[in-house]
């Protein structure tokens, strides 16, 4: 059992390493579309990711075409904070794909566009607050997809 996280230009390396630990964890692949704001060498990057680095499953791309390209036959969901549908409505499978924009703009406006079906978001219950953390948003998608599909268990 094993998700998909996606992140497109991602731009701060300790949330991405934060997020390769997270990957890791829940069993997931993490993908990483180009351009990034940090090299993955960067110190950064890897103290988030702690030792575990190694061991993360990641897979990179040039750009979005090339990674739409290569996964077209892939079922995808879509998080944006601009998305009527929230999170819990996701019908979660094995080997679905999480794709979440840069910290910065979020998803690139086509790729919302093209994909307002599979739009979701994780509610924001302050008019104080624009956004979550970028590594917070995709914990919270990532594990109530493992509690829904059984992984978790409750206790």
């Amino acid at each position: 059992m094993a998700f998909n996280i996606v992140l497109v230009e991602p731009e701060i390396p300790n949330n991405t390493g934060n997020i390769g630990r997270l990957s890791l964890a829940s069993g997931s692949v993490l993908h990483l579309v180009k351009p990034f704001g940090f090299e993955l060498t960067d110190a950064r990057l890897k103290r988030a990711g702690l030792d575990y680095w190694k061991h993360i499953t990641v897979k990179t791309y040039e750009s979005l075409e090339e990674f739409l390209a290569i996964n077209q036959n892939e079922k995808m969901v879509f998080l944006s904070a601009s998305a009527e549908k929230e999170y819990c409505e996701i019908e979660y499978v094995d080997n679905l794909f999480f794709v979440f924009g840069k910290e910065s703009i979020g998803l690139p406006k086509q790729l919302v566009a093209a994909n307002s079906g599979k739009l979701f978001k994780t509610p924001i219950h302050s008019p104080h607050v624009r956004s979550l953390n970028l590594a917070n948003a995709v914990s919270i998608v990532v594990f109530e997809g493992l509690r829904s599909l059984g992984v978790v268990k409750k206790t």
